[in-house]
């Protein structure tokens, strides 16, 4: 019985660490996140008291996007799925303040913009024509970085769109 219990106890901690560390990852990822959205909702003039609801929609926004990238859902598709929650999030809040929802969700997607991807599509190109040849590495590396910061933003524009053009319909979608 005894045996059993310390056995059953080391088997928890096993599976309790990995899901910790998830789980503070997530935190930590919804608090940096959280930053830029506030930052770039105080640039483009959002009204003080709601600048914690941008806040809260871009770390939502971020930490489903790395919760799912840490379930190896492509970069894109997460992307995606996470536009789409900072949609829904943002026409709940701008129902429950009367305000337009862009005003919480182009702040809150910010820190989604993809650019490491493309500053190395940038560098690449540069690199690329200050070379007498073609090399086949950097247009490759062009071509992939290039091609994955194009799917990434029309995965965060269409992602936040489509809450609202399925939510504001006139006509029901069937």
């Amino acid at each position: 019985s005894l045996i059993r219990y310390r056995d059953n106890n080391l088997n928890a901690a096993r599976w309790a660490s990995p899901i910790m560390e998830l789980i503070l990852k997530l935190l930590n990822d919804a608090f940096f996140s959280a930053i830029p959205a506030v930052g770039f909702a105080m640039v483009f003039n959002v009204p003080k008291r709601f600048l914690p609801y941008c806040a809260i929609a871009g770390a939502l926004g971020h930490s489903c996007r790395t919760l799912l990238l840490h379930f190896n859902l492509p970069i894109e598709w997460a992307t995606f799925i996470a536009a789409a929650l900072v949609g829904l999030v943002t026409i709940g809040f701008a129902k429950r303040h009367l305000a337009p929802p862009l005003m919480y969700a182009v702040a809150a997607i910010i820190p989604m913009i993809p650019g490491t991807y493309a500053f190395n599509t940038v560098i690449a190109l540069v690199q690329l024509t200050a070379q007498p040849e073609i090399s086949a590495e950097l247009t490759s590396t062009v071509i992939s970085n290039g091609l994955k910061t194009v799917f990434i933003l029309g995965a965060l524009s269409v992602g936040l769109a489509m809450p609202s053009l399925l939510y504001f319909r006139a006509r029901p979608v069937i």
